[in-house]
């Protein structure tokens, strides 16, 4: 969820540094281990002044609930917190601990004295609520308060204010309030506040007081308010305390790039949950809510957006503690489920999932837990089977199944509610039917762009229906079979998966025309068109781009939540972009909302942001949409059908495309809007589309809890302009039945009030005629059933199934299938550097730290001209040990034993291998010295030296690993950098360093802080606090290139090394085999002029 309730105190903190025009708050905090004696020495004016004392646990309606203590003297309030600090009080349904309060001066008034003002955002503006009589006795704010909107991008004038706001507010409190109400909104849009409630607000005494707060801010503008929010702390409502382990499950989200959540509702339940994708961690909340379950329920949460194996684990591991801490007499229930992943490895995952199961098993036996999984995706079969394994030796039962059952069939068979079959169906598809056959075309595989085409013969494929590209946003195509997009972002995964979308829905052309990265320089990137190699353009500049390819007009966004907004705004500067696909999660509301108003202003369709894409078959899809070819195939997406959905979740989209294909004839057009409380386009936007489309028959909405949106849906349909058969569904039913605010997977799936709860969606869309099933798993046989009516009333005309063309498997993809073998190129018997730990000659590199060497000391004389202190000789040596070597495939490394086998003597082998040494390979310490320096003498915060970097288009020297991450740690920067930090006299830089990291690993958990970067700054450390150096004489060293010395010695006792091992081996000549060699000559016609044999 992006916008976070925060404490009154928190939000009173803000309002202090930043809000013009009222008396600053003066208040203190209580918490069940505070020393009230203490609290008192620390705030003179408790023993002084009256004061009132409240809980700050986001509880409303204080006041009618009989906790608030006001005028009282600090003995009095003593006495009252003696009766109520954890203490357990009951609200409605709900109970809990009364464990944090507030204390502050009580402001003496009178009832008329007293006003209320409310802000919030909306999609299209910000709403202001004022109300000249506050108070706990206000009632029904909406129907009383004036209400005056501040559309996206506008300014709040005072005269508007004066006329529409403040028409009843006494003459003397006008001015005032006028200039108070100016400064609150401009600290609410400045701060990114979402939501900020004043009740009352005191104007006595010529002066304006806050007496009661509530506030709601972004989350995820951290990274543009950090500054000035400080550390911020977001309560969990009232009713539930928050575990330590749901802390480090968000500890975790927090560091990792895909999405970890878990929220206890019950840890004596035993119903356990353990379920991909947000979407469908809902639905199967629903589920088990549907057949009985919300007692029993104990957690609530999801994973997604292709976690590793290791961060899978850690998920799994701590699930499994918390369900095997109590024995249920009735024994437990895990629910492994999940929808078709579009770009997840199922197989990576389950691996993470299988291990923790295995070193939880016997207390999985003893708790008599019955396990469930279904799955599908990439790798799915290979997931499955490990699972199934797992299931003969685990010693409790696990059923296994994949996309041949129902995606929540699994909670019925848990519960009792359906038998489990002993041999589920099996799809036909699996996972290397695109590997080359007999049949397969046996042209060259590599020739340039411009002669890739598809096989001549035609058929009914690539007579897709190409629709309407010019006309309004409403009425416009979005997707042909001659759609061209433009990609942001070096996504080649996705990419290669659109191209091979395109060459099995037979189009004539790639969809994909060029792709832009701004960090890099204009290149040009290798993929597949079928069995052939084409080459597509890279730039770095965008105007390049859409200058050198002006029939383009979608571009696909992978840029992270930092760039997108910049990129966005900067893509829609150029008239022939259309739609625009926006894949980041966590884009800030205030900037989304700006994004919104400029593509309504220039009629371009956002698909986004959170969202995965969309899919047109035959025609085009966006990114990793619909996921690997053995779904599209399996879901019949390489030719169109009769049914188009739209949908929140990118993860149910693919769901959906299951759902209909094996129940009509297929998706026309398929949509996830996203899960971001503000999608560029709703719903409405794309039912519009397919409601002017002929060849929809009929359409699919799966919406949620929260917002308003499916409400338009509704009055369309009563207005006329809807008529097509709608198949509607909101998930989220379960949300009604918990006794405290759950926040499910999506930002936008929140209820704030009985109209967006999905129990009424559902109402009020059947009672206009939709056809409502009564639970996700109905919804598959009503999409059947509304099918078979139109075929039977000839509405619908199935059409003879034509079989796409073979795609071939790549090869990294075959090889992780184990589908292939491929022989070494290279033997090494000197360092292996693919495991946990760095190893020369098969010894752990912390092992070789246990022995004391002198080399630190020569090098200390011979470099630097003075003896250093014993702890920096010994890093001097800890440096060159862990540079010592990396493995034999680095490019150093690579060139001397080319040389090495080529007979040549070992200088000329050595020299070979330093030569290479440079930006792009080792030569990093340097520049990542510089760099942080130059950010922290220029007394830039770490925020603010990334967004820098981000905006000048600069990579951060020193940050990132391929293979590291901050869940798999590179054991060489943790063993330097314990050193340092226990023996160095003071490590700021390396201080500031490690909050940059903190910074870029929330973004990507590889974006770590490397060895190179580590040794920069914190060599600059130990030359500026050892005590044998003046700053001038550290920056010379630094500019005169010693960090980069130590690197190229080091690494020199790797490449001797290995020209040893060589030697030793009797390796012969190297010559690299023509298979792996790309030759993609040009093209000859007309390059040699007149034919001079006939002159």
């Amino acid at each position: 969820m992006s916008a976070k309730a925060i404490s009154e105190a928190k939000g009173k903190e803000l309002l202090n540094k930043f809000l013009i025009g009222s008396v600053k708050n003066k208040f203190a905090v209580v918490k069940e281990d505070t020393d009230l004696e203490s609290l008192t020495s620390q705030h003179s004016w408790l023993e002084s002044e009256k004061l009132v004392c409240k809980p700050d646990q986001l509880i409303k309606r204080r006041g009618k609930l009989g906790l608030i203590k006001a005028g009282a003297d600090i003995n009095g309030i003593k006495e009252w917190l003696g009766n109520k600090l954890g203490k357990e009080f009951h609200i409605g349904a709900c109970k809990g601990r009364l464990k944090n309060f507030i204390i502050e001066p009580f402001v003496q008034h009178q009832q008329n004295e007293e006003f209320y003002i409310c802000i919030y955002s909306h999609r299209t503006a910000d709403t202001i609520l004022f109300h000249h009589e506050g108070g706990i006795d206000i009632g029904d704010v909406d129907a009383k308060a004036v209400k005056l909107e501040v559309p996206v991008g506008s300014n709040l004038t005072e005269d508007k204010i004066k006329s529409t706001l403040l028409t009843k507010a006494p003459d003397n409190s006008k001015e005032c309030l006028t200039k108070f109400i100016v400064s609150l909104y401009t600290t609410y849009r400045d701060l990114h506040f979402t939501y900020l409630e004043i009740n009352p607000l005191v104007f006595t005494g010529g002066k304006i007081y806050i007496l009661d707060l509530a506030a709601k801010i972004d989350q995820t503008a951290e990274y543009l308010c950090k500054a000035k929010w400080g550390e911020v702390e977001f309560p969990p409502p009232f009713g539930r305390d928050a575990l330590p382990e749901e802390a480090y499950i968000a500890e975790l989200d927090a560091k990792s790039g895909a999405s970890l959540k878990l929220t206890i509702l019950n840890k004596s339940g035993r119903i356990w949950t353990m379920v991909a994708g947000g979407g469908a961690s809902v639905i199967y909340a629903d589920t088990i809510c549907d057949l009985g379950g919300t007692s029993e329920l104990a957690n609530y949460g999801e994973y997604s957006g292709a976690p590793s194996e290791q961060q899978t684990y850690e998920y799994a591991n701590t699930l499994l503690g918390l369900m095997t801490e109590q024995i249920h007499p009735d024994g437990k229930i895990l629910i492994v489920g999940g929808g078709i992943a579009n770009f997840t490895n199922v197989a990576a995952t389950f691996k993470g999932i299988v291990r923790a199961l295995r070193e939880y098993q016997q207390k999985l036996i003893e708790g008599k837990v019955a396990i469930y999984v279904r799955r599908a995706g990439p790798n799915y079969q290979e997931g499955l089977r490990i699972m199934r394994e797992l299931g003969n030796t685990l010693g409790v039962p696990i059923h296994v199944f994949g996309p041949e059952t129902h995606m929540t069939s699994i909670v019925s068979m848990a519960l009792g509610k359906k038998e489990i079959p002993q041999s589920p169906k099996q799809m036909h598809t699996t996972a290397n039917f695109l590997l080359p056959t007999g049949g397969s075309p046996s042209s060259s595989r590599r020739e340039s762009l411009s002669e890739v085409r598809t096989p001549s013969k035609t058929s009914s494929l690539s007579q897709v229906v190409t629709g309407d590209e010019s006309g309004t946003r409403a009425t416009r195509t979005l997707f042909t079979n001659r759609t061209k997009c433009i990609i942001w972002g070096m996504q080649q995964r996705a990419v290669q998966g659109m191209l091979d979308f395109d060459y099995v829905c037979s189009r004539k052309d790639p969809s994909v025309v060029a792709m832009i990265y701004p960090f890099t320089g204009d290149h040009k990137q290798k993929f597949y068109w079928g069995h052939k190699e084409i080459l597509i353009p890279v730039y770095k500049s965008m105007s390049d781009a859409m200058g050198k390819h002006p029939t383009a007009d979608v571009l696909v966004s992978f840029a992270s939540l930092r760039s997108a907004y910049d990129s966005t705004v900067e893509v829609m500067s150029y008239p022939q972009i259309k739609t625009i696909a926006i894949i980041a999660e966590g884009i800030p509301e205030n900037l989304t909302r700006q994004l919104i108003k400029i593509a309504d202003e220039r009629g371009v369709s956002i698909i986004g942001p959170a969202t995965v894409g969309g899919v047109k078959p035959g025609c085009f899809k966006i990114g990793n949409t619909g996921g690997m070819l053995d779904n599209i195939l399996a879901s019949k997406l390489y030719r169109p059908g009769s049914v188009s959905y739209v949908s929140r979740s990118g993860g149910m989209s693919n769901e959906l495309n299951n759902i209909i294909s094996l129940n009509t004839n297929g998706v026309f057009e398929g949509v996830a809007i996203g899960g971001d409380i503000y999608p560029g386009t709703v719903f409405l936007d794309h039912i519009m589309r397919y409601q002017n489309e002929e060849d929809v028959k009929m359409i699919v909405v799966l919406g949620e809890v929260g917002g308003t949106e499916e409400y338009r849906i509704i009055q369309a349909i009563k207005d006329g302009q809807i008529t097509k058969p709608i198949v509607a569904w909101c998930i989220g039913t379960c949300a009604k039945m918990f006794t405290s605010e759950v926040q499910f997977g999506h930002a936008g799936a929140c209820a704030n009030a009985e109209a967006e709860t999905a129990v009424e969606k559902n109402k009020a869309l059947k009672e206009v005629g939709c056809y409502v099933p009564t639970s996700f798993d109905e919804l598959g046989q009503v999409i059947g059933d509304l099918y078979k009516k139109l075929v039977n009333d000839g509405v619908i005309v199935p059409q003879e199934e034509v079989p796409p063309p073979t795609v071939p498997m790549d090869f990294t993809w075959a090889r992780e299938l184990g589908l292939i073998r491929k022989p070494a190129s290279f033997m090494t018997s000197i360092c292996d550097e693919r495991g946990q730990e760095l190893l020369y000659a098969g010894i752990p590199i912390t092992d070789i730290f246990k022995e004391d060497m002198g080399i630190g000391g020569v090098l200390s004389l011979l470099w630097f001209q003075r003896r250093l202190p014993r702890y920096a000789t010994k890093f001097i040596e800890m440096c060159l040990m862990v540079t010592a070597d990396h493995g034999p495939a680095v490019s150093g490394a690579h060139n001397t034993i080319v040389c090495a086998r080529a007979g040549k003597d070992l200088v000329s082998s050595l020299a070979s291998g330093l030569l290479t040494i440079g930006d792009r390979f080792g030569g990093a310490l340097d520049a990542a010295a510089k760099q942080f320096s130059d950010a922290y003498e220029s007394k830039l915060i770490p925020m603010e030296f990334v967004n820098q970097m981000r905006k000048e288009g600069k990579l951060i020297m020193g940050i990132g690993h391929r293979v590291k991450s901050i869940n798999n740690p590179d054991k060489r920067v943790v063993i330097l950098r314990d050193y340092a930090q226990k023996n160095f006299p003071s490590t700021p830089l390396l201080d500031y360093a490690s909050e940059v990291e903190k910074i870029t690993t929330s973004k990507k958990p590889n974006l770590i802080l490397n060895v190179d970067g580590f040794i920069g700054v914190a060599f600059v450390d130990l030359l500026n606090n050892c005590g044998c150096f003046t700053r001038e004489e550290s920056k010379d060293f630094v500019d005169i290139g010693a960090l980069n010395g130590l690197f190229v010695l080091g690494r020199s006792m790797g490449f001797i090394g290995h020209f040893l091992d060589q030697k030793r081996l009797k390796q012969g000549l190297y010559r690299h085999p023509w298979d792996d060699i790309s030759y993609i000559m040009p093209e000859t016609t007309g390059l040699m002029g007149t034919d001079t044999d006939n002159v």
